[in-house]
């Protein structure tokens, strides 16, 4: 297992409560402070005036602005350009990882493929390459 130095701080961004407050717990039971977004702009807007996560989980659909357009906002500002972001997502359409790969994301992840231990391995792993 990876192991990550601290506490780790990750935004969650989902528009599902119950899959953000899992996410959470099951983040927060390891040693993670976790920030949750439930919309792309509330993400963008936590994101320029908070503490910076050191990694985004981040979902594509989402209310109002989306997934794609967060991660452009994100890699495309120098102050927030190399914070890791795992796109993770209901739907694993080429199209959608090509899209989440041009647009810088680290990894994209179908939800429904990963356990919530898969996906805080995965997490680690992003973060010890940091």
């Amino acid at each position: 297992m990876v192991e990550v130095s601290g506490r780790e701080r990750v935004m969650v961004v989902e528009d599902d409560p119950l899959l953000s407050d899992l996410v959470a717990r099951k983040f927060t039971a390891e040693n993670f402070d976790m920030v949750y977004a439930p919309s792309g702009e509330d993400a963008l807007e936590k994101i320029a005036h908070e503490e910076k996560p050191r990694l985004i989980l981040l979902d594509i659909r989402l209310p109002g602005i989306d997934g794609f357009e967060v991660l452009r906002q994100i890699k495309a500002n120098p102050e927030t350009a190399t914070i890791p972001v795992i796109v993770f997502s209901n739907f694993g359409e080429e199209s959608d990882l090509e899209k989440a790969r041009e647009l810088g994301a680290e990894r994209f992840i179908v939800k429904i493929s990963l356990t919530l231990d898969e996906l805080v391995a995965v997490v680690k792993e992003a973060l010890a390459k940091k």
